[in-house]
C-alpha cells in the first residue's frame, strides 16, 4: 500500500460554499485514489457559533475558531479555502500569502481588477499554487467543447455566446444583503455571474482582448435585512426600511479575442422563468457547439450539414470515468468542485499551476472593470494582459 500524505485544511466561512469546499475535499481521494495527498479537515473559522458547531457537528473539523487569523497561523493548517464574502477575500488571501499557505479562494477573487492582481501577483511572488472557483469549467462536456475547439474540429472560431440568467434576486422584497453593496461586493451580476462566463469563453476559446459594457439595476431598492440574513434568498424585514441597491442587476458585453474572434455576454440576477440558466454557444467556420449547466452532461454539437445532435458527455470526456461508469449516467454540481479539489490538492503536492489560477481569476476581473469603464465613458474598453499561469492561452 502507498502511504499518502495527509495535508491540513483550513476553512474560513461555514456558509454553503464553505461546506461544498469541504465535501469536496472528502470525495477528492474517494474519486481519485492517486491523489498523492489526503485532505485532513483541521480548522474551520466562523464568527457565526451556528457556523462553527456545524463544522465540528457536521463536517468533522477537529478545532472551530472565530478568528481567521488563528486559523492562518494554525501550525497544523497546510491549505486554506476562502469562502466568506467578497469584502474579505482581498485581506484573507494576502494573509495566506503572508504566511505561505495555498489557498483556494471562491470568485470574485477581489472586488475589483485592482484586489485581484494583489492577490495573483501575492501569489506569484510567493511561489504559491492557487485555486478559484470557476467550477462550470470542469464539466467533462466542457473539456470536450475545449479539446473539439482548440483541435481546430470546428474550423475557425468566428463567435460565441455567453448567456448566465438567473432569478436568485428577482424578489424584490428580498434583502439588501452584502451582494448589493459596492464597498462589499464590488460590482453586482458582473462579477458574481458573468465572471463565470468571461471565464468559460477564454477557457474555450482564448484571451480577450476588448469589450464595450452595458450595464443596469432593475430593483433599485431593498428591504433591510433582519438579523442574520446573508444569502441571495434572504427576505427582508415587512414594512421595514428600504437601502439603495449600488450594483448592477443585468450586465451585456460585447467582446473581442485576440483570435479576432468576437462575442455577446449576458447576465442577469433577476430574471423571472430563468433559474440557472448558464449557457455557451461557440461557432466556427466547420461547425458549432452548445452547452448548458441545466444539462450539464450533454453536448448539442453540429459538425455537419444535418444540425445539431446531442452528444452524451461519457468516459473519455474530462474526469467523467472518476464518477460514473458509462454515459446516460449523469454527473452532478457537487461532482464539479470535486475536481477542482483535486486539482488544488495535485497543484499543492506537485508543486505546479493545474487548477484555475488567481491569475485566471485576475484577468476575468480585467474584463468586469472594462466592462465597467465602458458603461461610463460609452466606448470600447480594451483588457489589459496578466502576468502568471492561465489556462486560456494553455
Amino acid at each position: 500500500m502507498v502511504t499518502k500524505k495527509h495535508i491540513g485544511v483550513g476553512l474560513v466561512s461555514v456558509g454553503w460554499m464553505g461546506r461544498l469546499h469541504s465535501r469536496a475535499y472528502l470525495e477528492a481521494h474517494r474519486h481519485y485514489p492517486d491523489l498523492p495527498l489526503v485532505a485532513d479537515l483541521t480548522v474551520a473559522a466562523d464568527p457565526d457559533a451556528g457556523g462553527r458547531e456545524h463544522a465540528a457537528d457536521v463536517l468533522g473539523y477537529r478545532e472551530t475558531v472565530s478568528d481567521y487569523r488563528e486559523l492562518i497561523a494554525h501550525p497544523d493548517v497546510d491549505v486554506v479555502s476562502i469562502c466568506s464574502p467578497n469584502f474579505l477575500h482581498h485581506e484573507i488571501a494576502l494573509a495566506a500569502i503572508a504566511a505561505g499557505k495555498p489557498f483556494w479562494i471562491e470568485k470574485p477573487m477581489g472586488r475589483g481588477a485592482g484586489e485581484s492582481r494583489e492577490i495573483a501577483q501575492g501569489a506569484l511572488d510567493a511561489g504559491l499554487v492557487t485555486s478559484v472557483g470557476f467550477n462550470y469549467r470542469h464539466a467533462p462536456a466542457i473539456a470536450h467543447a475545449r479539446r473539439l475547439v482548440r483541435d481546430g474540429a470546428l474550423g475557425t472560431i468566428t463567435n460565441v455566446r455567453v448567456a448566465l440568467l438567473a432569478d436568485y434576486s428577482a424578489d424584490p422584497d428580498g434583502a439588501l444583503t452584502w451582494r448589493f453593496s459596492r464597498d462589499r461586493a464590488g460590482s453586482g451580476v458582473l462579477g458574481d455571474l458573468l465572471s463565470h462566463g468571461a471565464d468559460l469563453a477564454q477557457y474555450i476559446v482564448g484571451r480577450i482582448s476588448s469589450v464595450s459594457g452595458l450595464t443596469e439595476t432593475f430593483i433599485r431598492s431593498r428591504p433591510l435585512p433582519s438579523a442574520g440574513a446573508a444569502s441571495h434568498f434572504s427576505k427582508g424585514a415587512d414594512d421595514g426600511p428600504r437601502g439603495d441597491v449600488e450594483n448592477e442587476d443585468y450586465a451585456a458585453i460585447l467582446a473581442r479575442f485576440d483570435s479576432g474572434a468576437v462575442a455577446v455576454l449576458e447576465s442577469s440576477r433577476v430574471a423571472i422563468g430563468p433559474r440557472a440558466e448558464y449557457r455557451i454557444e461557440v461557432y466556427g467556420t466547420k461547425g458549432s457547439l452548445r452547452w448548458d449547466f441545466q444539462r450539464l452532461n450533454e453536448l448539442q454539437l453540429a459538425d455537419d450539414a444535418s444540425g445539431y445532435r446531442t452528444v452524451m458527455a461519457g468516459p473519455d470526456y474530462g474526469d467523467f470515468a472518476r464518477f460514473q461508469p458509462g454515459a446516460g449516467t449523469g454527473m452532478g454540481f457537487d461532482d464539479l468542485k470535486t475536481i477542482e479539489a483535486s486539482l488544488f490538492l495535485r497543484s499543492v503536492a506537485e508543486g505546479r499551476q493545474l487548477a484555475p489560477s488567481a491569475s485566471d481569476a485576475w484577468s476575468a476581473a480585467e474584463i468586469v472593470d472594462a466592462a465597467l469603464r465602458s458603461t461610463a465613458s460609452g466606448a470600447w474598453e480594451s483588457v489589459p494582459e496578466v502576468t502568471g499561469p492561465t489556462t486560456y492561452d494553455a
